[in-house]
C-alpha cells in the first residue's frame, strides 16, 4: 500500500494558518497597526473601503525596513523582535511570532512600499495568496504603506462569510480604539469610503479617552492609580450613576497590550457590588504593568487572551484599588486615605517554607454536658430567632411585611387586606411572575417576557400598516454616539420612523431625537434608544431573522416592564388579556417560555 502522509504545501499550510490569525479584516487592521507601533511611528492612518473587504491600507512614519526585510516579512515565523526561547519571557513588543504578514499575503493581494530613514530610495514588493509577483526600486516616504486589497479573494468560502460592510467597520473600530487607547503619545486617524471617521492628535490618556468616546464621558471618569511589588494599576473607571447597559467602554491593557479577562472583569464589577443597578455595565479604562515573564501572551494566535501567574492575588488588588477609587468620592463607605494604602501582596516562591499556625483548644470539652455549659455556649435566644424565621417563611408574600413583634391575629389580618386587594384572582410574585389559578392547576406568566410577545406582535402590525403615530418630546435630546453605533442608528432611520420615532441625523456622530411612539411609557426616550442599539448588537438571534425583525425584537426588550416592578390587579389583568390575544402568547419573541402551568396533580403530589 502506498504512503499517504505527505507535506502540505507552503500555500496550504500558510492558508491554515491565516485562518487562525486573520478572521475578519479586522484582524488586519490590528496586526498592521500593532507593527506600526513596533517600528516607532509617530503617525498612524488607517484607510479602509467596503469594511475592509475591497482595501485596508496602513501608513506609518516608523522605522521603515531594508530590500531584504520587506521580502523576509512575508515568510512565516521570520521576526525581528525574538532572537531564541527565553526572549518569549521578556516580550514587551506587540508582535512576536511572525506570523501576521505571511498570513495577510496568504489570503490578499498586497503590495508594501517601504523606506529606511537613512536610505534614498525605497522598495515595493507585490504578493498574492503567498506568491511574489514583483519586487522593485521605488520613490517614496519613509516608512510603510500596506496596501491590502481583496481579503479572501482565494479562499470564497471564507468570503461568503464574512458580514455586512457596516457589521465589520464595527469590528475594525473597535480594533482601532484599542490601539489608539494604550498609544495616546501617537497621531492616529481612520478613514472609511473616503469619509473620516477618527482624527486623533497626539494627547495624554484622558484625552484620548475623550476624543473616542465623546465628550460626555469627561464627567464620568474616575482616576485609578496603585501600585504593589505584583503589579502596577492605573487609568480610569466610571462613576456608578454614568453606567450603561452597554458593553464596549470596557478595556483591559497589560504592558500596554489589549487583553479579554472575563476574571477580572468581574474583579471590577465586585468594586461595584450594590452601586448600580442589574444588567448595567460600568466604564472602565485599566493599564496593568508586570513583570513579562510573571505572564504569558503566547496561549492565543490573537494574542488577546493573558495568562497570569498570580491571578487570585491580582484579582484582590483590582478590587481594592476600584473600591479605594470610589471611595474617594464617597460612593462606597469611607476609608482612611490619609493612612499609608499599600497593597503588599508578593507572591509566594513555590520553595518557600512556610509555618503552620498554631490552634488553641480545650480537650476536656464535652458538648453533650449541658449542665457544665457556660453562658456562652448557649444562647437560648437562638431558639425563638429560628421560629421567628420559620414563622416568616410561611406567613410572609410579597407586598406583606412580617415582623417579628406583629402579633397572630394582625398577620392575619394583613394577609385577608391582600387576598381583597386582589380579588383573589392574581398574585404576583416576586415581582417578576403573575400566578393566577386555572380549571388544570395552577398558571405562571413571566411578566416581562408576556410584554415582550405583545410589543412584538403590536410592532408587526405596525410595520404592516406603517400607522405608528409619534409624539414630541417637550425638548428634543441630542445623542453623541460612537462611530459604529451612528452607523448602525442611521441604517435603521426608516423602519424607526415607521415605528413611530421622530429622529434625525445631526452629523459629527450625533442624532437628534424629537419624539417617541406616542403609546409607550417611557420617560427616558434617550436612554430607550441606546437600550435598542444595545439589544440589536449583543443579543444572539438566529442568522435567518432579518434587520427589521431584529429591530422589533431589540424595541420589544427595551421597551418592555422590568422584573422588579410592583403592577395592580388592573395591570396584571390587561397583560394577560393582551398577551392571550396575541397569535403566539407561549413563548417571548426570542424562544423563551412565557407561559408554565403546574398541574394539579403535581400540587398534589407535594404533599
Amino acid at each position: 500500500m502506498a504512503d499517504i502522509i505527505r507535506l502540505l504545501s507552503e500555500s496550504v499550510a500558510n492558508q491554515i494558518a491565516a485562518g487562525e490569525v486573520i478572521q475578519r479584516p479586522a484582524s488586519v487592521v490590528k496586526e498592521l497597526m500593532e507593527n506600526a507601533v513596533d517600528a516607532g511611528s509617530k503617525i498612524i492612518s488607517v484607510l479602509a473601503k467596503d469594511g475592509g473587504k475591497t482595501l485596508i491600507q496602513v501608513i506609518d512614519n516608523g522605522c521603515g525596513m531594508s530590500d531584504t526585510d520587506a521580502r523576509m516579512c512575508f515568510e512565516r515565523h521570520a521576526t525581528s523582535k525574538i532572537k531564541e526561547a527565553g526572549d518569549l519571557y521578556a516580550i514587551r513588543t506587540l508582535g512576536f511570532r511572525g506570523e501576521a504578514m505571511a498570513s495577510i499575503a496568504a489570503v490578499a493581494q498586497v503590495i508594501l512600499r517601504t523606506r529606511r530613514q537613512e536610505d534614498e530610495t525605497g522598495t515595493q514588493v507585490t504578493i498574492a495568496g503567498s506568491v511574489v509577483e514583483s519586487q522593485e526600486v521605488v520613490t517614496c516616504d519613509a516608512g510603510c504603506n500596506f496596501m491590502v486589497k481583496n481579503l479572501y479573494f482565494n479562499t470564497p468560502a471564507r468570503r461568503k462569510f464574512l458580514k455586512t460592510n457596516n457589521a465589520e467597520l464595527k469590528h475594525i473600530i473597535h480594533e482601532f480604539q484599542r490601539v489608539a487607547l494604550a498609544n495616546p503619545q501617537i497621531e492616529f486617524s481612520l478613514t472609511h469610503n473616503d469619509t473620516e471617521i477618527y482624527v486623533l492628535p497626539p494627547a495624554n490618556l484622558k484625552q484620548r479617552i475623550i476624543h473616542l468616546f465623546g465628550k460626555s464621558v469627561n464627567q464620568n471618569l474616575t482616576t485609578i492609580n496603585t501600585s504593589t511589588s505584583l503589579v502596577k494599576i492605573s487609568g480610569y473607571i466610571g462613576k456608578p450613576e454614568c453606567a450603561k447597559k452597554k458593553s464596549g467602554e470596557q478595556f483591559f491593557f497589560i504592558n500596554n497590550r489589549f487583553m479579554k479577562h472575563p476574571y477580572f472583569h468581574r474583579a471590577i464589577m465586585n468594586a461595584y457590588e450594590k452601586l448600580l443597578p442589574a444588567d448595567y455595565l460600568p466604564s472602565y479604562f485599566m493599564f496593568l504593568e508586570a513583570d513579562p515573564a510573571s505572564i504569558d501572551i503566547n496561549i492565543h494566535p490573537t494574542k488577546t487572551e493573558i495568562k497570569f501567574e498570580e491571578e487570585p492575588a491580582v484579582f484582590q488588588i483590582l478590587v481594592a484599588a476600584a473600591r479605594e477609587a470610589l471611595g474617594k468620592f464617597n460612593l462606597v463607605p469611607p476609608i482612611d486615605f490619609n493612612a499609608e494604602q499599600a497593597f503588599e501582596i508578593p507572591p509566594m516562591r513555590k520553595d518557600a517554607l512556610f509555618n503552620v499556625p498554631p490552634i488553641s483548644f480545650n480537650p476536656g470539652y464535652n458538648p453533650f454536658d449541658h449542665e457544665k455549659r457556660s453562658h456562652e455556649d448557649y444562647h437560648p435566644r437562638f431558639e425563638n430567632d429560628v421560629l421567628r424565621h420559620w414563622e416568616k417563611l410561611y406567613h410572609g408574600t410579597d407586598g406583606l411585611s412580617v415582623d417579628r413583634d406583629i402579633p397572630e391575629n394582625e398577620i392575619q389580618q394583613k394577609l385577608d387586606l391582600n387576598r381583597q386587594n386582589t380579588g383573589n384572582r392574581f398574585l404576583q410574585l416576586k415581582n417578576k411572575y403573575i400566578l393566577t389559578a386555572v380549571k388544570s392547576g395552577l398558571m405562571i406568566i413571566d411578566q416581562r417576557r408576556a410584554h415582550e410577545r405583545i410589543l412584538f406582535e403590536k410592532y408587526l402590525q405596525i410595520m404592516a400598516h406603517n400607522h405608528a403615530v409619534a409624539q414630541q418630546t417637550m425638548f428634543p435630546e441630542t445623542l453623541e454616539l460612537e462611530p459604529s453605533d451612528y452607523l448602525m442608528i442611521k441604517e435603521l432611520f426608516n423602519d424607526l420612523h415607521t415605528l413611530g420615532f421622530d429622529i434625525r441625523d445631526f452629523g459629527s456622530n450625533s442624532i437628534v431625537l424629537n419624539g417617541c411612539p406616542a403609546d409607550m411609557q417611557n420617560p427616558d426616550p434617550k436612554g430607550l434608544v441606546e437600550s435598542i442599539l444595545e439589544e440589536f448588537k449583543n443579543k444572539q438571534h438566529d442568522i435567518k431573522i432579518n434587520a427589521r425583525e431584529r429591530l422589533m425584537m431589540s424595541l420589544a426588550s427595551a421597551a418592555a416592564v422590568n422584573y422588579g416592578k410592583s403592577l395592580s390587579d388592573a395591570e396584571m389583568q390587561e397583560l394577560i388579556d393582551r398577551l392571550f390575544a396575541c397569535e403566539n402568547p407561549n413563548y417571548s419573541p426570542s424562544g423563551h417560555p412565557v407561559v408554565s402551568i403546574i398541574s394539579l396533580e403535581e400540587i398534589e403530589r407535594k404533599f
